[in-house]
């Protein structure tokens, strides 16, 4: 027999889920779970943390990028001549070179057969901070490896321009 508190905390249940948004509902291991993560993190404070956090060390790129992305980097950084900056000199996860995340909203654009897109639309604590509608959208392309997903790019827009971690730091290896 159900009882009132058993009927009352299952309806609460299913209100609180249905008004919580799809981010907050993903599994912390899915695409949309690790960029929740990874962006509410930059959010905390004033937002000016930055996400170089998923880029700055060997371990961080290893934990959230595709082997292939981090052999990619690798060489990257074997090419870049000691005391310079390497080819992805800006923090792609906020787009910027002074990080200002307020909030944050994502939109898986595909899913399927161990690959997945999804696109995270950054607001700042400045209004005006970001003129351009296409450099508040950056995308991040997954893959599935050995059962996680990881990043296998970063792309974003600068003024407009698109950019790619992966092309950033292929395009330096060319020269």
């Amino acid at each position: 027999m159900v009882t009132r508190r058993k009927l009352i905390l299952s309806g609460a249940a299913g209100l609180l889920a249905a008004t919580l948004p799809r981010a907050a509902l993903a599994a912390p291991d899915d695409p949309a779970g690790i960029l929740t993560a990874i962006y509410t993190r930059v959010a905390q404070g004033k937002g000016d943390g930055g996400g170089t956090f998923v880029i700055q060390t060997k371990a961080a790129r290893t934990k959230y990028l595709s082997n292939a992305l981090v052999a990619l980097w690798a060489k990257a950084d074997a090419r870049t001549k000691k005391g310079d900056v390497g080819p992805v000199d800006f923090d792609p996860v906020t787009n910027s070179q002074d990080p200002d995340v307020k909030s944050f909203r994502l939109a898986a654009e595909q899913q399927g057969a161990g690959k997945a897109t999804v696109a995270v639309t950054i607001e700042s604590h400045q209004r005006e901070a970001r003129a351009n509608a296409a450099d508040k959208i950056i995308r991040y392309d997954f893959v599935q490896e050995a059962g996680q997903w990881k990043i296998d790019d970063i792309k974003g827009a600068i003024d407009g321009s698109p950019w790619s971690v992966r092309a950033l730091l292929a395009n330096s290896l060319k020269h």
